[in-house]
This record gives structure tokens, sequence and C-alpha cells, in this order.
């Protein structure tokens, strides 16, 4: 396990004075970020031999926002390998040991030169010591999308919304998608699903699928194939 520890800073906080969920998602990328770079298969290693672990769904279970200045830790592990398939853990506790946050993760591995999927060589294998995977209800890695959305309008992928990968970055879909919930909605549960990688100057079509204290939004090209499927479930207080 790797892990770190924070203070909530105002720069991270939304409207209400807590954490909000793209810094959550912030906290919880670069902490695998550290982890991979701690054991020597951080950037430059996956550069060197043409690789990219690529993102393909989140799962992240919010049990409460920690406020501006309270003390935090975030850790995360991977729990398995499967095919080009790695697995990984997060979490995010105050500085009591409350558990706030947990969320799974499935990522991609891919040869940048292909840019097909490749399995994990053995120094990540070796690297990367597995450990039991979180207690949780884990979800699909697959949304499904309701019928009867509404378009909501196109959005231009411009320099700002791209990473090192010279994609969008996926922590900009959900900052994308959040746009189109309502006023006052707490969000206690996210699902994000990466179909394929938007680049710049992309047009995302966003559309919107309400049920009741579910949201669903897709984000998708002219042709209405999903980039990227979020779903938000209201949690309390909602």
């Amino acid at each position: 396990m790797y892990s770190f520890k924070s203070r909530v800073r105002y720069s991270e906080t939304d409207q209400s004075g807590r954490l909000s969920l793209e810094a959550m998602i912030d906290y919880f990328q670069d902490c695998s970020t550290f982890h991979s770079e701690v054991l020597g298969l951080g950037m430059e290693y996956l550069k060197a031999h043409h690789m990219a672990w690529v993102l393909s769904s989140w799962q992240i279970v919010i049990e409460d926002y920690p406020k501006l200045c309270d003390e935090i830790e975030i850790g995360t592990f991977p729990y398995g390998f499967k095919g080009f398939f790695g697995y990984r853990n997060f979490f995010l506790k105050d500085e009591t040991e409350r558990l706030l946050a947990k969320a799974n993760s499935v990522w991609t591995l891919l040869d940048t030169q292909t840019m097909r999927p490749v399995r994990p060589n053995t120094d990540m294998t070796e690297g990367y010591i597995l450990e039991p995977k979180l207690s949780m209800d884990y979800a699909p890695r697959k949304i499904e999308i309701p019928e009867h959305g509404k378009q909501q309008g196109m959005i231009e992928v411009k320099h700002c919304h791209i990473d090192s990968n010279h994609h969008v970055n996926n922590g900009q879909y959900v900052r994308m998608a959040m746009e189109y919930l309502p006023e006052g909605f707490k969000i206690g549960e996210l699902r994000a699903e990466y179909k394929k990688q938007a680049v710049l100057h992309d047009m995302i079509v966003s559309s919107v699928y309400e049920q009741g204290n579910r949201y669903v939004v897709a984000l998708c090209d002219k042709d209405e194939k999903p980039y990227a499927v979020v779903e938000f479930t209201g949690g309390r207080n909602t």
C-alpha cells in the first residue's frame, strides 16, 4: 500500500467549503502516480517502454466530504491483474482514521506505438504488491445508458482538458458531466466508464438521463459514440 497525508486547501473546496469531488479524484490519481514513481514504474519508465496505463472505469463511494483545513490521508494499492487489465483500490480517511471515501478502478495497459492492449511485464507484476481488495459493493464496469435523454450541447476539447498522454484526462470528463447536475445535488456515488479517447479540438456532445436519484451523462462524439459515460447517485441530504 502507498499513502500520503495532506490538508484540504481552499482551492480544493466547492461552494459548501468541503473537498470537491473533482479534487478527490485528483488526489486519487496523484496517489497512484506517486506509488508508481516510488516503485520505479512511473512516467519515465512507461515512456521508455512505450506503454501507458489508461483508466477504463471508476467507482467511488463517498461517505462524507472533508472540510477546509481538515487533515486527510489518501491511499491506494493494486489487488489484481487479469490479461491487460490492472485493478486498484483507493481510500480517503480523516485524521481519526475514519473512512470518508473508497474507490475501485480498472486500468488498461496500452502499447503506445500500436495503441493495442498489452499484458503487464515482469517488472510490473513483481513490483506491484497485490493486497486484498477493499470491502465494498463492486458495481459492473459498464454503465447502461437509459433511454430518452436530453441533449445539452457541445463542448470543444481545449488545451486545459489534455494531459501528458495527449488526450482528455479522465477527471476532466467528470468535471464536464457535473455541470449538468441540479443545484444542490450531493453525490454519494460516482461511476465512470471510459470508452475511447478524445483529443484536442474534438467536439463532445453531451446528453443527460435522469432516473429519480440517479443521473447518467453520456459524453459522445458527433456520431453519438461515447467517449465516456458518467453516472451520479445521490447521497445523504441530496
